[in-house]
């Protein structure tokens, strides 16, 4: 889950227990917690009311624990959201991204209609890509499978993306390493930026890992 976190731009911190967490809560400020309910030592219910007590942070509940009592407790004790293991990061990803939104309305790219970053220049309505060029500009239609995927590299530029978080986020299915169907997607989204005139090395390959808008 770190990881993923991670590769969409997210610092985040891992802490391994209850006691670990406290501590981080009493010294650090965070934009969001993850707690999870069943933590060694210090449980997470403990944690929330440890946290409400001081700050406003928002909290998003994570546990095995399905039954409704859990989540009432969770969401009367102050809890922003309630997930319940196992989901899929895809769904994890939104309820962050939600639960931003409420907090802070321009925390997270997935708010914006329009992007741009240096020459590429993203509308998302209409899923068209104008590259701006020194001597042009030209305009590419894509398909939303393909758009998202260069809105993704595009809103996290410098940041490898990883195969696993794009088949989330992108394809909304799980990765599976037989699967080439991303590689497919992202060799057109590359032929079309090229044949426009955009530098082949901007995309990159990081081998092993994922892709890479430089």
């Amino acid at each position: 889950m770190s990881q993923l976190l991670e590769s969409q731009s997210y610092k985040v911190s891992a802490l391994k227990d209850g006691d670990a967490a406290l501590t981080a809560i009493q010294n650090q400020l965070f934009d969001l917690i993850v707690l999870d309910v069943d933590l060694p030592g210090v449980d997470g219910f403990s944690i929330l009311s440890a946290v409400r007590s001081k700050t406003k942070t928002p909290v998003i509940m994570l546990t095995a624990y399905g039954a409704e009592e859990h989540r009432i407790r969770g969401l009367r004790s102050g809890a922003d959201d309630y997930v319940t293991k196992p989901c899929s990061f895809t769904e994890l990803s939104l309820r962050i991204e939600a639960v931003l939104r409420r907090t802070d309305p321009q925390s997270h790219p997935s708010q914006l209609k329009t992007y741009r970053y240096e020459e590429i220049e993203l509308d998302r309505s209409e899923h068209k890509v104008v590259l701006h060029l020194a001597n042009r500009h030209s305009t590419i239609e894509m398909t939303p499978i393909q758009f998202q995927l260069l809105w993704t590299l595009a809103t996290n530029h410098g940041f490898t993306q990883s195969k696993p978080f794009l088949y989330q986020t992108v394809l909304q299915r799980e990765f599976s390493p037989y699967d080439r169907s991303l590689d497919m997607h992202m060799s057109r989204v590359r032929k079309r930026l090229i044949a426009e005139g955009l530098d082949p090395l901007r995309i990159q390959t990081v081998h092993g890992k994922g892709y890479l808008l430089k």
